[in-house]
């Protein structure tokens, strides 16, 4: 029984470092309705961004960290300003085109400038993990999944309950009738990108905390495919319950399925759900209904 909660828990846990990196696909989407297939590189660039500020320049977490948070809203701001601002009005499909030429080409600034050499990134977590009985709940994990939940409630409540929120769902929505509102399209489209660079780069510090980092870490932004869909490509508040219900599905797989077959099972799983949530529920749990597909 302790393996099975070991399991469910800590299941629940990376379920919700998925949520995390999951908001930044559902940021960028609700106030620009753009796709972002280069997600996990921004998880990646934000790493990198902690990683030569702490161990390259020698700076303390309590400076390093905060910085490489401007520098990533930066960053997004960049995106932006370069990439996006040019195509208010345009199609969707051409928006997000253009965010799989930046995956390609985020991924090759980071060969270009840190190579492609394995680093190991500082430990913002102590490593000896909490221990209750027969439970062993990492200290990076649980202290991520409640910064996850305070995250997930704020940008919620920002969202729904907020008037900077409410235009950004309004961009989303049509960038001429916002425009016709008197609403910055451009504005809200920056904040959105530099946000969802924010959040990037501390699901890399909660991810990477104590491991090693290279331009592969970018996976993560895959992996959590599953649990924006199954959430709602609208829904900030239904990432949370969707990333404990992929977590725990995956981490189960893993512990039982996974001896079975000789492995792979955890790994195919989620994006198994994925599938048959497009078929069956391409709006998600939580999405809207009307939603523009490409």
């Amino acid at each position: 029984m302790s393996d099975f909660l070991n399991y469910v828990i800590n299941g629940a846990l990376i379920g919700l470092l998925y949520s995390l990196v999951g908001m930044g696909f559902v940021v960028i989407y609700r106030a620009s309705k753009v796709f972002n297939f280069a997600q996990g590189e921004l998880v990646v660039f934000g790493g990198f961004l902690v990683w030569w500020l702490v161990m390259h320049m020698g700076l303390p977490l309590a400076i390093g960290i905060p910085l490489a948070f401007v520098g990533a809203a930066l960053f997004g701001l960049l995106i932006e300003r370069v990439f996006f601002s040019r195509l208010v009005g345009e199609s969707v499909f051409a928006m997000v085109m253009v965010t799989i030429g930046l995956l390609i080409l985020i991924r090759g600034l980071i060969l270009l400038i840190f190579g492609p050499q394995v680093r190991p990134f500082p430990i913002i977590f102590p490593l000896q993990p909490f221990i209750i009985g027969d439970i062993l709940i990492p200290r990076s994990l649980l202290y991520g999944g409640i910064l996850t939940v305070i995250t997930g409630l704020g940008l919620s409540w920002f969202f729904n309950r907020t008037r900077p929120g409410l235009k950004m769902t309004a961009v989303a929505e049509d960038h001429q009738v916002a425009l016709s509102l008197g609403i910055s399209v451009r504005a809200s489209i920056a904040f959105a990108w530099m946000l969802g660079a924010v959040l990037s780069t501390l699901g890399a510090v909660i991810y990477l905390s104590g491991k090693s980092l290279n331009f592969l870490a970018s996976d993560i932004g895959l992996i959590a495919l599953p649990v924006v869909l199954l959430a709602g490509l609208e829904s900030i508040g239904g990432l949370l319950i969707a990333g404990i219900i992929v977590g725990v599905i995956q981490g189960l797989a893993v512990a039982y399925l996974d001896p079975l077959v000789g492995g792979a099972v955890g790994s195919v799983l989620p994006f198994v759900i994925m599938l048959a949530i497009l078929f069956i529920r391409p709006t998600g749990m939580f999405g809207w209904r009307t939603i523009e597909r490409v």
